[in-house]
């Protein structure tokens, strides 16, 4: 008897954990897959064409990485009960407050038009036209936000990370096109190596991966989704375990991608080179098997249009949640309309102008999508800079600031993302000074 109850004790225990953590998981998952946005779509794509399986091992340290520092935005949020813009503004003063949001901003309009580019390529593929999906799109995005409650927000995007998962099948289908390389070219691509050299080119493909998998967006999306969501410190444990889950599936998608375009494109003779995630399901077509190719090419535009919605609805709710920060708006998913007006008049703005940069008649859209990955990347160190130094700060943090092997860790990711980024810009720069040729 004395086991059977003790049995029933820890079923119940569990089941009360495993509800938990049903009802924290959200911010994390939905944070990292809509990190694998159309801009990221398009920069793994190319990533596989260019390089094959040689950058796959970025991902085994992209992966904690991303954790690491969302994990802070989490303490951060539970424990504040505030955004992240209204932490530095308080924390930093209004100089470094109004500089943090201003990068915001900025990096997250560039992005979101790369959303839309995504958006359009993908519904192109099924004969939409540009204008339709635009308007079409706008509408559906203002929609989902107007529903006035978190939890119905949260829901209706979860079902929407689902689609991230297509890009999987395409990689399977990919890797049995007839001379392909075989998964034991794939396994030897998680060992670290520079196939061709250090590059100038390989630079900015690497950095455009590490760009597109670690954005500052991220950094207040999440945290402001935490404060939304009205999670507190005792649901850290839990929104961990959910940060670590959006980090692993958005490694994985990620590695599926460049699997997909490397085996197709890669190791073809002659190698086929694309340049965005709409040339590569096209080019899918002739490469499989009849019925097979026209299904991946599908897919992978579903995958797109998903990614860039994703995308599009976070990226446009993480400025929104910061401008209402500073300004002092109302800004929250749980306010409807009339009680917080600013709060949606600046979310259906940044849709409307970023959205509209895809009916101007030729923009260089390829060219915008991957070096907006730059852009991400060059901003992001004081993004971590100011989230570091206010998860040492006990005035904030009291008892859960950083512990010593986290700032090991986190300041270690934020030295290596300078010295990376800063030996890309002197290598633009100065062509010459490192031996690199393009």
């Amino acid at each position: 008897m004395y086991w059977i109850s003790k049995t029933l004790h820890t079923l119940r225990r569990f089941r009360r954990q495993a509800l938990i953590f049903l009802a924290v998981l959200g911010p994390g998952i939905i944070t990292m897959v809509a990190d694998n946005d159309a801009g990221g779509i398009s920069t793994y794509a190319v990533t596989g064409s260019r390089f094959g399986f040689s950058l796959l091992w970025l991902f085994i340290i992209l992966v904690p990485v991303a954790f690491f520092i969302q994990e802070m935005t989490v303490r951060l949020g539970a424990v504040t009960k505030r955004g992240h813009a209204e932490v530095i503004f308080e924390g930093f003063g209004p100089l470094w407050g109004w500089f943090s949001v201003f990068d915001l901003a900025v990096v997250n309009w560039l992005t979101l038009i790369t959303e839309y580019i995504g958006m359009v390529e993908a519904m192109n593929i099924f004969g939409v036209p540009v204008w339709l999906t635009y308007l079409a799109v706008t509408i559906i995005l203002l929609g989902i936000v107007l529903t006035g409650r978190y939890w119905t927000f949260e829901k209706i995007t979860l079902v929407f990370v689902v689609f991230n998962f297509v890009y999987i099948p395409a990689a399977l289908w990919a890797m049995k096109v007839p001379g392909g390389p075989g998964w034991g070219a794939v396994g030897r691509g998680f060992i670290p190596h520079f196939e061709g050299g250090l590059t100038a080119d390989f630079l900015f493909v690497l950095l455009a991966n590490i760009g597109t998998t670690i954005t500052p967006w991220q950094i207040f999306f999440q945290q402001s989704s935490v404060v939304d969501k009205g999670l507190d410190i005792h649901d850290v444990k839990f929104g961990r375990l959910d940060t670590l889950a959006g980090s692993l599936f958005t490694g994985v998608v990620a590695a599926f991608i460049i699997i997909t375009t490397g085996a197709a494109f890669h190791f073809h003779q002659p190698p086929i080179q694309i340049q965005d995630a709409k040339q590569t399901a096209e080019a899918l077509v002739p490469l499989l098997p009849a019925g097979r190719g026209e299904l991946a090419r599908r897919l992978f535009a579903i995958g797109l249009f998903d990614a860039g919605f994703l995308g599009a609805l976070c990226i446009s709710l993480s400025t929104s949640w910061a401008l209402g920060e500073i300004f002092g708006w109302a800004h929250s998913l749980n306010k409807s309309v009339r009680d917080a007006p600013w709060f949606y008049i600046a979310y259906l703005g940044m849709l409307l102008s970023a959205g509209g940069v895809v009916l101007i008649p030729g923009a260089p859209l390829v060219t915008i999508t991957m070096y907006v990955q730059i852009v991400a990347i060059t901003l992001l160190p004081a993004c971590l800079v100011f989230l570091i130094l206010i998860l040492n700060d006990e005035g904030f943090m009291g008892g859960h600031v950083n512990t010593r092997g986290q700032n090991v860790a986190n300041w270690s990711i934020a030295l290596a993302i300078i010295v990376i980024s800063s030996v890309f810009a002197l290598s633009i720069l100065f062509p010459g000074l490192f031996g690199m040729a393009r």
